[in-house]
């Protein structure tokens, strides 16, 4: 998948000074960064706030980018890279928390739509048992629906590799989602 020649027009323009260019240049991917980044983060406020630094880090980086490879993937990249390093400092942070206050548990009254948060609830502790490695290999192939090579791209592995998270992802998935409600596994 090549860079098409409107963003390279756009590109260019952006490195001779004309900083208006930059806006119409990102706006096809506001949506799918923020989608990305909520994905990985799991958190609105902190996906909001991923999204706008990666655009900036795109915008300060943007003489570096390779016109040979998609803009699009490029820019994934930025904000899986700036998605991880905010996970990473906020499970610092929650492990400092626990290990100074102790654990403790919400247990949810009976609400309207009760269900529907089990449901949602049960997918997030799914995906909490992935490794970080493998949760971006799964958020970024099978939810942004990326092709193993622009996977692969995005987050600088190898095919091989992230055949073999992909692999390893779908399956701890499907053990953490019969573990936690064997009806959830039949609707497959």
């Amino acid at each position: 998948m090549r860079m098409n020649e409107t963003e390279k027009e756009l590109i260019d323009m952006v490195l001779s000074g004309r900083t208006e260019a930059f806006e119409p240049l990102v706006a096809p991917y506001r949506g799918a960064i923020l989608a990305l980044a909520v994905r990985l983060t799991r958190d609105r406020e902190e996906a909001l706030e991923v999204a706008q630094e990666a655009f900036f880090k795109a915008f300060r980086s943007l003489r570096r980018f390779d016109v040979s490879r998609p803009f699009r993937n490029w820019l994934f990249q930025i904000a899986a890279n700036e998605a991880r390093d905010r996970v990473r400092k906020k499970m610092r942070e929650q492990a400092a928390v626990r290990e100074a206050a102790g654990r403790t548990h919400d247990a949810g009254g009976p609400e309207a739509g009760h269900e529907r948060r089990q449901i949602k609830a049960g997918i997030l502790r799914a995906l909490e048992a992935l490794s970080p490695r493998e949760r971006e290999v799964f958020v970024l192939r099978d939810l942004e629906e990326l092709d193993i090579r622009e996977t692969s791209r995005v987050l600088g592995l190898s095919s091989i590799s992230v055949r073999v998270n992909l692999s390893s992802a779908r399956k701890k998935l499907r053990e953490a989602i019969r573990r936690q409600d064997p009806r959830m596994e039949e609707k497959r």
